[in-house]
């Protein structure tokens, strides 16, 4: 397949600025409090990034960043959306707890069909929506984050069918850090962050995926946001980019090394929002 097959769609999404992002704490194994974050090279990172989206012909939402709350700029995390309804995150640390709340005003205030979750989940960072696959599959990532039973109310919330992936590296703590969608039914992702079990059900139902080795997901090259042709990467990962290069996708690399102190990329910045 050749570049010109691979057709982009216009998506809506969703970022929320570094304007309070340091790493106070650590919850996941890329996080390392004695290491300080410059803060202005944060937010001209994640500038570019919001503007490189906007320049590829995305609409791009901004949820106003809260004090006290650095993890805010993953707004991948604070819920996920499809068909117009939203079923909200309920993050396992209390760091993070508040997040949700914003990001439930957000889309309260946007008139969108809002769930609020009994059981934790961690928002797109656990969920990843293929439409045009098995018709209308939503994979979903357990094993650190997000409680299995967050799976079945997802289903229940959205109405389609949600396959349970058992995460167990905890280098790859959310489904997004090990597993992308590069368009509406295909997939990259690195099989060593599942269970052997998982591994042969992603092999059965995606046999045309794009495979990533684990310097690839340890770049956070699996960490990425495609519209169906151009595939956005961190710089750091350049064999993925090449990756996705060979598989018919144009590759855009940003540099967001500062948000990768926090244990996110590009996906975990970027929340996508379906109508």
């Amino acid at each position: 397949m050749n570049h010109t097959e691979r057709l982009p769609r216009n998506r809506t999404y969703l970022m929320c600025p570094p304007e309070h992002f340091t790493v106070e704490y650590a919850i996941n194994p890329w996080m390392d409090t004695s290491v300080p974050v410059d803060p202005a090279l944060a937010l001209k990172q994640w500038s570019i990034l919001r503007d490189t989206l906007g320049d590829l012909g995305h609409t791009v939402h901004v949820l106003d960043a809260v004090p006290g709350l650095p993890d805010m700029v993953y707004a991948a995390n604070g819920a996920f959306s499809v068909d117009g309804t939203v079923y909200g995150a309920r993050f396992r640390y209390p760091e993070r707890a508040a997040e949700a709340d914003a990001h439930a005003a957000f889309y309260g205030a946007g008139g969108w069909r809002y769930a609020g979750p009994a059981h934790i989940n961690e928002g797109e960072g656990d969920f990843a929506y293929l439409p045009g696959a098995y018709g209308g599959l939503v994979l979903a990532g357990y094993g650190f984050r997000t409680d299995p039973a967050a799976h079945a109310e997802a289903q229940e919330v959205l109405g389609r069918p949600v396959l349970s992936l058992r995460l167990v590296d905890p280098a790859f703590y959310h489904l997004d850090t090990a597993l992308a969608a590069l368009d509406d039914r295909t997939i990259a992702y690195y099989p060593g962050a599942f269970s052997a079990a998982s591994q042969r059900v992603l092999a059965q139902l995606f046999p045309d995926a794009v495979i990533a080795d684990r310097a690839d997901a340890e770049a956070f090259g699996l960490n990425l946001v495609s519209d169906g042709r151009h595939v956005i990467l961190n710089t750091e990962a350049i064999a993925m980019g090449e990756r996705v290069r060979a598989a018919g996708y144009l590759p855009v690399h940003i540099d967001l090394s500062e948000l990768k102190r926090g244990g996110g990329s590009v996906k975990c910045a970027v929340a996508e929002l379906r109508p």
